[in-house]
């Protein structure tokens, strides 16, 4: 039993996850649609394992405004798509799912923008999905601190022992 115990610990020790930000200062605009991501790093404290056959609660969530972002669109009826991936930075393993969701809208001055959608954890993969979209309608459509939650699941003892690192990269387009 002890033996068993000093396995799981090590494994404890050994396994870190990191999602590293693109922080504030960093915009990326397009046709005058800009997005400013900001935040810190993210490092899940994955609990030890005290007895043998036991695994990992293998879901893990951050704060609710782990990121924030600002975001704005162009005039009179411009639309913004919000949209994430992520890198591997340098090593991830297939096993772990990372998921984002929007916890809030932020805020804005303008009446007559919306944002929508991003209200549930989407399942993040190496290629862009859309996470929320802003649409302004009479205005220029700004919001700032909008806030983003990440999740990590699929943690177990079956996945080797390593530190795990990943970038979660968003974009901003035009619909």
């Amino acid at each position: 039993m002890k033996v068993y115990n000093h396995l799981y610990e090590s494994l404890f020790f050994k396994i870190i996850f990191i999602v590293s930000l693109i922080t504030s200062g960093i915009s990326f605009v397009h046709a005058q649609r800009t997005l400013t991501v900001g935040g810190t790093n993210w490092s899940v404290a994955v609990p030890s394992i005290t007895e043998a056959g036991t695994n990992y609660t293998g879901s893990y969530e951050s704060e609710t405004n782990q990121i924030l972002l600002a975001a704005s669109v162009p005039l009179l009826l411009g639309s913004g798509k919000v949209s994430v991936h992520y890198e591997a930075n340098p090593t991830w393993h297939s096993s772990l799912i990372l998921s984002a969701k929007r916890t809030g809208n932020g805020t804005t001055a303008c009446l007559a923008c919306s944002i929508t959608g991003g209200t549930t954890y989407l399942t993040l993969s190496t290629t862009d999905i859309e996470l929320f979209r802003i649409q302004a309608l009479l205005a220029l459509a700004s919001y700032s601190n909008i806030p983003v939650q990440l999740g990590v699941s699929g943690v177990s003892v079956t996945i080797p022992a390593a530190s795990y690192n990943s970038r979660i990269v968003f974009t901003i387009s035009s619909l």
